[in-house]
């Protein structure tokens, strides 16, 4: 597995702290507000796979960029960046040793944190 930093999702997840689409919820949150696998697919059936890309922080260069297994560390609903989100996958990305993704999760905590 090749996962690596998706700077589309990145630089999408700090426009939108930037802009104030931010749901600032609790860590314990995000399995729950997490978008359900219907949700995502009507996501991906409307807009396709390059947007549905943009929620996440990881990408998986294994994978068939047209599945959801080539996306990973999922950040937000479709409409605004979760806080719980951004702490689930920083903790996440850290276990599984994508530093990079660990790293740039935790500024994208402090900007939204700092706002």
């Amino acid at each position: 597995m090749t996962v690596k930093l998706h700077q589309p999702g990145l630089r999408q997840a700090r426009a939108l702290v930037r802009d104030g689409k931010v749901v600032r919820d609790e860590r314990d949150d995000w399995s729950e507000d997490a978008p359900s696998a219907d949700e995502e697919n009507a996501f991906i059936e409307q807009h396709g796979w390059a947007e549905y890309g943009h929620w996440h922080l990881g990408v998986d260069d294994d994978e068939d960029r047209e599945t959801k297994a080539h996306y990973k560390f999922p950040y937000g609903d479709f409409r605004k960046v979760h806080r719980c989100g951004v702490i689930s996958l920083e903790s996440r990305a850290g276990q599984f040793d994508h530093d990079e993704i660990r790293d740039e999760a935790k500024k994208l905590l402090e900007l939204i944190d700092d706002d």
